[in-house]
């Protein structure tokens, strides 16, 4: 009786090429031109940043001079209007609406991601595509509704409705992400859970969230950063007990002319929360956009 070798999976010589490339020194080395090209990118990309932060020390004589000054004298006056000006309640209903509308979303994405991937529901492709379709209509277009659903509601000024309104916003964003994600989960660890007669919520806070961890950490970060920077919403929708961080950097542009150092300040202020959050989630973060590049 004559034996066949089994064919190899497909993407098989793929990770064996991998695995045979890390056992021999790693990823590639760029060639000196590529890694000048990539620098030169990094500092394009990150020059108007740079200058951002170093004009928030100056003051407005010098940071409205043209061309600009980079070795005008640095000063902290300008942090010091605005703390002066009370930006901590407008930082504190920027945080409480993106950190609460982030974990709602994570809380709906992950189990219809689950049903979608893992416990594919009938017709879940047309489930996917309406999530998506969500997403056609622009957001100018439905702000005249949502204005006055939300005023005959009585909820205009509030941060729950900045809440409600940016976990629908990002609910099917975070659902195509996760749905990719959990896709990766082997099916064996679930399998084995199932055996072991584990629940559903046991499966999905034991086995699933430790799996898909990157995952998570890649799509809370996304919707985090939409949430903190929505600025369409937060200025129609609040007056003055619930405005947020981008809301109260529009009172710089004023009638008297641009505040461009305090701006500056702001701006600076402001995504320094953001900047934060990506620096601790680096690690998960970068697995999190690869995973499933290479199956």
């Amino acid at each position: 009786m004559t034996t066949h070798a089994a064919l190899p999976a497909p993407g098989a010589r793929l990770k064996k090429a991998l695995r045979r490339r890390d056992d021999h020194g790693g990823t590639p080395r760029l060639s000196p031109l590529w890694t000048f090209v990539a620098w030169l990118a990094t500092l394009a990309f990150f020059a108007p940043v740079a200058w951002m932060v170093l004009t928030s020390f100056h003051q407005e004589a010098d940071a409205a001079t043209n061309p600009p000054s980079p070795l005008a004298p640095v000063t902290f006056d300008q942090y010091k209007l605005l703390f002066s000006r009370d930006i901590t309640p407008f930082l504190l209903n920027s945080t409480m609406a993106s950190v609460i509308s982030t974990l709602l979303v994570l809380v709906l994405a992950v189990p219809t991601a689950y049903a979608l991937s893992i416990k594919p529901v009938e017709k879940w492709t047309d489930v996917m595509f309406f999530f998506l379709s969500t997403k056609f209509l622009p957001a100018i277009a439905a702000l005249l509704p949502v204005y006055l659903i939300v005023k005959d509601a009585g909820m205009l000024d509030n941060v729950w409705t900045l809440i409600i309104l940016y976990t629908a916003m990002n609910l099917p964003i975070a659902v195509w992400m996760m749905r990719s994600f959990l896709a990766e989960v082997p099916r064996e660890i679930l399998e084995a859970a199932e055996v072991d007669g584990a629940g559903l919520p046991t499966v999905l806070l034991r086995i699933v969230a430790p799996v898909a961890m990157p995952g998570l950490a890649a799509t809370s970060l996304i919707c985090f950063i939409f949430s903190w920077n929505e600025f369409m919403f937060a200025v129609n929708l609040t007056a003055t007990n619930a405005s947020t961080a981008p809301v109260f950097l529009v009172g710089f542009i004023t009638s008297e002319g641009l505040f461009l150092a305090r701006l500056c300040a702001a701006a600076t202020l402001v995504s320094l929360p953001v900047l934060i959050a990506g620096f601790a989630a680096q690690d998960k973060l970068v697995r999190g956009l690869s995973l499933g590049a290479v199956k």
